[in-house]
């Protein structure tokens, strides 16, 4: 078998989509701007945040997100009195989450770094770990899940979001919001990349943890509100915890 490398070697175990990394890190500068191409997300985050405070109490804990892109949900967590370690590969995401944090004196320990360099350092170490809108973008997502694991407390909590993979979400979220609304950049998500629940729930039962609760996230494109639904037919939201414990 040979295998032709186009550009860098992928980063240890999970890899990195060089590609993907590219794509994000080019537009950073434009993240925190509600007009812009990560208008959405900023919708979809007070729903976000709802679904992980309405389950962990937030004060006090050490909280790592992973895939923090510009700091959206981590400044979020760090309001809630929360101690945030953020991590992303795309270093203009990274100076972006850095700048903004300072001009609004947030303290959060924002890093450049891959999650599995963090969960080398400090396994074990977080009472809750977030992954929003990550793990559709990586090329082993079983193997980040892994390393997501190995971040938590043996009774901490992980926080996922994702797309799900079926007619509906592509006609939504690819067709939808890519082409018809532009509501997203064209080549935001490949359909074959998208994740369904049931392959969330394995890649989780490989790593020693269990879906505790799901919950989806509808997105409304003419009031730009954003709520949390039991429909998890497009986007949604998982708490995970380790098995066998118990709040």
């Amino acid at each position: 078998m040979h295998h032709q490398h186009h550009g860098p070697a992928p980063a240890p175990e999970s890899g990195v989509d060089e590609a993907e990394v590219a794509k994000f890190d080019a537009i950073a500068h434009r993240f925190w701007d509600p007009q812009g191409e990560f208008g959405t997300l900023h919708t979809l985050n007070p729903a976000r945040v709802a679904f992980i405070s309405e389950r962990v109490s937030l004060r006090g804990l050490r909280v790592a997100d992973v895939g923090c892109g510009g700091g959206l949900l981590a400044e979020a967590l760090a309001r809630a009195g929360a101690q945030v370690t953020a991590l992303d590969l795309a270093p203009g995401m990274i100076d972006v989450a850095r700048l903004h944090a300072a001009g609004e004196g947030l303290a959060i320990d924002y890093r450049a770094q891959a999650v599995e360099t963090l969960a080398a350092e400090a396994p074990g170490a977080f009472d809750v770990v977030t992954c929003m809108e990550m793990l559709e973008h990586v090329p082993q997502p079983s193997a980040v899940m892994r390393s997501l694991a190995l971040l938590l407390k043996p009774d901490g909590s992980l926080f996922v979001s994702t797309l799900n993979r079926n007619a509906r979400s592509f006609m939504l979220a690819i067709v939808g919001a890519e082409y018809l609304t532009r509501l997203v950049p064209r080549g935001t998500h490949e359909y074959e990349r998208l994740i369904r629940p049931s392959e969330l729930a394995l890649w989780a039962r490989e790593s020693g943890l269990r879906i505790e609760e799901l919950a989806g996230l509808e997105y409304n494109p003419v009031t730009r509100a954003a709520r949390l639904t039991t429909d998890v037919s497009v986007n949604y939201l998982a708490q995970l915890r380790r098995d066998g414990a118990r709040a």
